[in-house]
């Protein structure tokens, strides 16, 4: 048996304000944007560039309970964990771009790392393993 996750549903308050902040200050790729009428909701998923993986699917939104779930989908740890081949190239692209790191780089034993907030405040990862 093989299987795999294809997408991970990521809670916003808007399709593109968030469409915009993963396109442009994290360089993510606009996979799709479909409206979907007899559900009233878009399916918009992104994917970092030359991804071949997991996407996110960026989903509004629409009751209270998801709208208390926005920027805090795990409790406060980090949620998300972006792979990078090239990890000063990605952090000072990002830092130019406004993106907010909440916890400075460092070398691990298993590679260099940094944590930053998205624009609803998830935490993720960006990392460049050894």
């Amino acid at each position: 048996m093989k299987q795999s996750i294809g997408h991970i549903a990521l809670v916003v308050n808007d399709y593109d304000e968030a469409i915009d902040f993963y396109t442009k200050k994290l360089s993510f790729e606009l996979l799709e944007d479909t409206y979907q009428a007899e559900q009233d909701k878009r399916w918009v998923l992104i994917a970092p560039p030359g991804s071949d993986g997991v996407s996110l699917l960026l989903a509004k939104a629409s009751s209270p309970e998801q709208q208390a779930c926005v920027g805090n989908q795990s409790g406060g740890r980090v949620f998300l964990f972006l792979n990078t081949d090239d990890f000063w190239r990605d952090y000072k692209q990002m830092t130019a771009q406004g993106v907010k790191f909440v916890r400075e780089p460092v070398e691990q034993e298993y590679g260099t790392v940094a944590v930053f907030a998205d624009l609803y405040g998830n935490l993720w990862d960006l990392i460049q393993r050894k």
